[in-house]
């Protein structure tokens, strides 16, 4: 069982339950997931990702698009909710990495705290990101990535997200040797837990988004 599996295995035997807007979850709180390149390529591999779409959008966070229109255009609908325009979510701080990125490959500073802060406080937002923080250091001339992120949907989100930091971990010119992040209430929808369960067991399955 890969760590990711782990965790979904946790939530269902031992979160607790929760009424929500968007629907009941079972959840813990201040979880943490320290993936090694080898643990990121098992979950990556036993899981399947939209990858395509997700290199696609992270392209497009990056750039600083904000209209849904043009994410819809490359297969992404899942912001569709959010309505024509993304207002102060993860263009709006995503678009400052590019300058982070190559700071970090000049520098390559040993020790060096470099840190990406997403959202804000006292902001409208059609979507407070989910990803609140994203560090990277290099100790001993290997790439070490710790991310914080406030709230995750274990079923579909937690991988993609993984899967984004993997991807920013590949712009930088050092080798990476661990991703780490810290969940601070990682759940799974009340109908989405039968699902989880099944891919426990080994059973392709899609799961719901609760938005």
């Amino acid at each position: 069982m890969n760590k990711y599996h782990q965790i979904l295995n946790k939530i269902t035997f031992r979160g607790k339950f929760q009424e929500n807007k968007k629907g009941n979850i079972q959840f813990l709180v201040n979880e943490q997931l320290h993936l090694k390149p080898l643990d990121l390529l098992e979950i990556f591999e036993s899981r399947l990702m939209p990858r395509n779409k997700l290199r696609k959008e992270l392209d497009l966070f990056i750039s600083g698009e904000r209209l849904t229109e043009a994410y819809r255009e490359i297969g992404v609908t899942w912001w569709d909710y959010v309505g024509p325009i993304m207002i102060n979510t993860y263009p709006t701080y995503l678009e400052q990495l590019p300058p982070l990125i190559a700071k970090i490959n000049k520098e390559k500073r040993n020790s060096k705290n470099y840190i990406l802060f997403l959202g804000a406080n006292n902001t409208e937002s059609s979507q407070q990101p989910c990803l609140s923080l994203i560090q990277f250091q290099i100790v001993n001339k290997k790439l070490l990535i710790t991310a914080y992120q406030r709230s995750s949907d274990a079923s579909l989100g937690l991988p993609s997200d993984l899967y984004h930091l993997y991807l920013i971990s590949r712009q930088i010119d050092v080798e990476l040797k661990s991703i780490t992040l810290y969940l601070g209430n990682v759940h799974i929808y009340e109908n989405n837990i039968e699902s989880t369960k099944r891919l426990l067991n080994g059973d392709e399955v899609r799961f719901q988004l609760n938005v």
